[in-house]
Order: structure tokens, then sequence, then C-alpha cells
């Protein structure tokens, strides 16, 4: 064999393995439930704030946490707890993804939220703000 077959195998097969690599890593837009039937993956749940309940963040005591409910698309309410701070505008959020692992059936340890803001647009006119004029 040359040098050359022996160089492009070795190319080959390191990328098989980076590519294998990357998919068993992927995580998955999964519900609450299926969450808590596998907690030692990651998955990402969308859902929206339950506003009935309280958000649970004190910025004296542990500034790094921050806990809220949330309900996945299917309605299963959930505990989320975030080991970061209380995003800025968070309670405003149509739509939220959150990226974690579920600790129980009731709770759930996010390790980032993502948030989907309102519209600032309608019908494609901005909207105007409330008390300007």
């Amino acid at each position: 064999m040359k040098k050359t077959h022996i160089i492009l195998i070795i190319i080959i097969a390191i990328a098989l393995g980076a590519i294998i690599t990357s998919l068993s890593n992927n995580s998955t837009y999964a519900s609450f439930a299926d969450a808590a039937n596998h907690p030692n993956r990651t998955f990402h749940v969308v859902g929206k704030l339950d506003m009935s309940k309280p958000f649970i963040y004190d910025p004296q005591t542990n500034p790094n946490l921050f806990s809220f409910y949330m309900k996945d698309r299917e309605g299963t309410e959930c505990k989320v707890t975030l080991d970061k701070p209380k995003p800025d505008d968070f309670e405003h959020s149509d739509q939220i993804v959150v990226i974690g692992s579920s600790q129980s059936n009731t709770d759930f340890e996010a390790k980032d939220v993502l948030m989907k803001c309102p519209s600032k647009y309608n019908d494609g006119k901005p909207m105007e703000k409330q008390g300007a004029m």
C-alpha cells in the first residue's frame, strides 16, 4: 500500500469518528415527560411560563439561582431551576425553551434558557410606546 492510501484511510477514520461523536451529543426537543424518562440526557423543552405561580429569585441570597414554573406543549407543568441570574424581561416572553435534564417528575434542571419575545411589530408597523406623545 502506498503512503497516500494509508494517510487517506486515517483521515477518513478520524472524520467518521468526529461525525459519530457529534451525533451522539445532540439534544432533542421533548416534553417534560420524555425528559423524566431519560434523566441522564439533555433535552430542549418548549413551553410557556405559568404566570399563576411565583418566580423564585433572591439575588442577595444567591444571584445564580432562579426558579420558575413552566408548561410544555403537552400541558405538563414542571418546576424549572436555572443556575444563572434571572434573564431580563423574562416574564414578557411568548415562548421559552429550557435546555437541560430532568431531576424528577416535578423538577427540571436547566443549563440555559432561550426566550422568544413578543413581536415589536404589528402588521408591518412599529407599535407605539405607551406614554409617548
